[in-house]
């Protein structure tokens, strides 16, 4: 895949439509809705859409911090380069299988931040060869994959959406129960608590009833 011409959206949006892909569009989760009805904070907060984007961008740029149920420590990300207010970069990480997550692979992605609509494309690469001439090869295990990850809603009330595709050759029925898993979770996605915890400095604890 060559990064200097990518159109990481109309990519996506490709690789969506096509017949035999294993799609998954997650419901919107209302953050501060579920904040208040799943957990006690201390003190108090509030999401923003500037703040959730903000989450987002962190998320991109370090997803061994933000992910750390998927992303092994070590994640690689290569320098940025600007278009406006459009960044892109490539990032390189070991992470846990989909559907066999005592399994691990690595994953080659190439991301793009749309800043100003607030939009996050990652496009998973079979090969890639580095600037400074490492190449790196997706690993065995799961098909390559395509995300989105964006902010939608109103500045006051953000909504945090995920669409993921499998470039599968067929409907892959294992792997498309691994999502209805996560789309089942009644509590916020792991990288939300971490942004709470790590950079908003906020305590959290689970409501169990």
């Amino acid at each position: 895949m060559t990064t200097t011409t990518l159109d990481h959206e109309a990519v996506f949006e490709h690789a969506w439509a096509a017949p035999g892909h294993t799609r998954a569009d997650l419901p919107a989760v209302r953050v501060n809705e579920v904040l208040r009805e799943r957990y006690l904070v201390t003190p108090p907060v509030e999401y923003t859409g500037t703040l959730l984007w903000d989450m987002e961008v962190r998320k991109a740029k370090a997803p061994d911090v933000f992910i750390p149920t998927v992303v092994l420590p070590g994640a690689e990300r290569f320098p940025s380069v600007w278009r406006g207010r459009v960044e892109e970069f490539t990032r390189v990480s070991e992470q846990r299988l989909w559907a066999d997550p005592s399994r691990t692979a690595r994953v080659v992605e190439h991301v793009r931040l749309d800043h100003a609509n607030r939009r996050a494309f990652f496009l998973g690469d079979e090969r890639w060869e580095a600037p400074d001439g490492r190449v790196f090869t997706a690993g065995a295990g799961q098909p390559v994959f395509h995300v989105e990850h964006s902010v939608g809603g109103t500045e006051a009330a953000p909504l945090n959406l995920w669409r993921i595709v499998n470039l599968t050759g067929e409907f892959d029925p294992v792997l498309a129960a691994a999502f209805d898993e996560l789309a089942s979770d009644r509590y916020l996605r792991v990288f939300v608590e971490v942004h709470l915890r790590e950079v908003l400095g906020r305590h959290l604890v689970r409501r169990t009833a």
